[in-house]
């Protein structure tokens, strides 16, 4: 991939760190930035060394969501090419929010700041949010009199159609505590408390056989949709699959031996 301009990258390990990098926007989502950010998750997704992903925001805020300039330069254009520029922009990162949700990767969201709209988003769609005091998180789409459309299911899924719905007809408003309660937050910290809590999660993380913990998620995604029962075959071959495979067997062997398995870090 050519080097990103709006998204720093670093890794770490079996880590790779995306900061959304427009502090002077508060990180507003260009349609360049939704392009940087599919890039790196592709090419994390293609190297068997990358194991978890941590996004973040430079400058104090995660992400203000999407970046209206963009809206207003895709305004710009519906004489020419009709309503399909906004449909096409708005597709994008919902394309984003699902190709996050689907990563075979563990994602780490760390939410400091402003976190609105798109922001909102990627928060939802991140298996660990790990969230700063400062924290504020809005859902302003019905108030600006736009929809929250690629935002709507994932916050669904999230926090159940009761607690979405509420904050959609009130353009909601959580401050870092509140967003612990609905469960949209995992873990609040203060401070430098909030790095610390980072690497804890990362190394929990680590301690995971990659290939199980894929497996896994791809299990639970289907049980959103299915009943336990209807999976019960399927369930038992993933588990058949997985024992038997070279992560199983290294896995209890290490267990046995009273050592850590080969995947996980020294």
């Amino acid at each position: 991939m050519s080097e990103p301009k709006t998204v720093l990258l670093r890794r770490e390990g079996g880590v790779l760190h995306l900061t959304l990098n427009r502090p002077e926007l508060r990180n507003a989502l260009s349609i360049a930035m939704v392009a940087e950010l599919r890039a790196a998750l592709a090419a994390a997704e293609a190297d068997a060394s990358v194991r978890v992903i941590v996004l973040r925001g430079a400058g104090g805020h995660f992400c203000a969501g999407g970046d209206l300039k963009d809206m207003a330069a895709a305004r710009m254009r519906l004489a020419d090419e009709g309503p399909r520029v906004l449909a096409e922009m708005n597709a994008a990162f919902g394309h984003l929010c699902g190709a996050f949700a689907a990563s075979k990767l563990a994602i780490v969201v760390v939410l400091e700041g402003v976190v609105m709209g798109g922001g909102l988003g990627l928060a939802c769609v991140a298996d660990v949010v790990l969230a700063g005091e400062t924290a504020s998180l809005r859902l302003p789409e019905t108030s600006l009199g736009v929809v929250p459309a690629q935002i709507a299911p994932f916050l669904v899924e999230r926090l159940g159609y009761s607690q979405a719905r509420r904050l959609a007809v009130t353009g909601g408003k959580l401050d870092a505590r509140q967003a612990l309660a609905l469960g949209l937050v995992h873990e609040l910290h203060v401070g430098a408390d909030l790095d610390a809590a980072l690497q804890r999660v990362l190394s929990e993380i680590l301690r995971c056989a990659p290939g199980a913990l894929a497996a896994t998620k791809a299990l639970m995604a289907r049980a959103r949709l299915h009943a336990p029962a209807s999976l019960v075959d399927e369930a038992a071959e993933a588990f058949t699959k997985a024992a038997l495979g070279p992560e199983g067997m290294e896995g209890v062997s290490a267990f046995l031996e009273q050592r850590k398995p080969a995947w996980a870090p020294l």
